[in-house]
């Protein structure tokens, strides 16, 4: 959608962009995001360590300056990422230190060493593994998404948080609940990025037939007032219809009624839900809706 949409709207007096570029430039940004979130909470788990040396390092340190507990730095689940070939792989890809706040890191440590969560934490022997967990997912949670200071550090550095958010949220904290179970470096599935890639090439080349099978339900509609983000989705879904026999056509509607409540005017959901509905019951009337049952695809 966002890639069509860059599309749509360029200036014609400028060269066309190459819509798998900007598809591939989004994929990457979605990546950056993700895999900088997992930077910063390794950062701040590690900052143990650095802490401790600082103050050993006084010229006259104190009983405590000398025994910090580090506990936090040897998170089994932390390392467990750490050394994740596919995390190490895309980290070097990444750069996530090119974003780092290094006053942030300190802050959301010397707030975390002062919660009753990472006391007890530090005061048990034992490394449980539900523990290791816990604290991680603890330190996501408070010191990082429910931090004004770090949201808004985000989102200057990240255009896409608030379209992928949720997404590289969900992703992180599977990794963090089953480490080792999740690859860095195909945050996108294959299948997916073929999906994408295809639609997309779909949607240019079919184009004006796709909008031949809308602009008529449009009645007294004026196709040049809708809202450009509004045909974009009607010609995805109207793709999808025709062109994408495993995706069922409830889903198609569905989720092109929620991209359209999410991201066009506070009408578009229901405009998208009508029309989508009417192409969708012409095409099965006229016998052109080829689906096959997308379970046993």
């Amino acid at each position: 959608m966002q890639t069509l949409y860059t599309i749509t709207s360029h200036e014609n007096n400028n060269p066309a962009p190459d819509p798998q570029k900007i598809l591939a430039k989004h994929f990457d940004q979605t990546r950056n995001l993700l895999v900088y979130l997992t930077y910063f909470l390794t950062q701040v788990a590690r900052y143990a360590e650095k802490d401790a040396h600082k103050k050993a390092s006084k010229h006259l340190p104190t009983y405590e300056d000398l025994h910090i507990n580090t506990k936090l730095a040897g998170n089994t689940v932390l390392w467990k990422l750490l050394e994740d070939d596919s995390y190490k792989k895309i980290v070097g890809l990444s750069k996530p230190e090119q974003w780092e706040d290094p006053e942030l890191v300190k802050q959301a440590y010397l707030k975390l060493v002062e919660t009753p969560e990472y006391k007890t934490y530090i005061h048990k022997e034992s490394r449980d593994l539900k523990d290791e967990k816990d604290m991680l997912e603890y330190m996501l949670e408070h010191l990082m998404l429910e931090n004004e200071d770090f949201i808004s550090h985000i989102e200057e550095n990240f255009s896409n948080w608030n379209d992928d958010c949720e997404m590289v949220i969900q992703l992180l904290d599977g990794f963090l609940k089953k480490p080792g179970n999740y690859k860095f470096d195909e945050m996108i599935s294959p299948d997916k990025v073929v999906f994408a890639k295809t639609l997309l090439d779909t949607v240019i080349e079919k184009s004006e037939h796709l909008q031949s099978l809308f602009v008529p339900k449009l009645k007294n509609w004026d196709p040049d007032r809708i809202a450009l983000l509004d045909m974009i989705l009607l010609k995805m879904g109207v793709a999808e219809f025709l062109y994408f026999e495993t995706i069922p056509p409830k889903v198609t509607i569905n989720e092109y009624i929620d991209l359209a409540k999410e991201y066009s005017t506070p009408q578009s959901g229901q405009f998208v839900n009508g029309i989508l509905d009417n192409i969708h019951k012409e095409l099965v009337q006229e016998g052109k809706m080829t689906k096959v049952d997308f379970k046993k695809a």
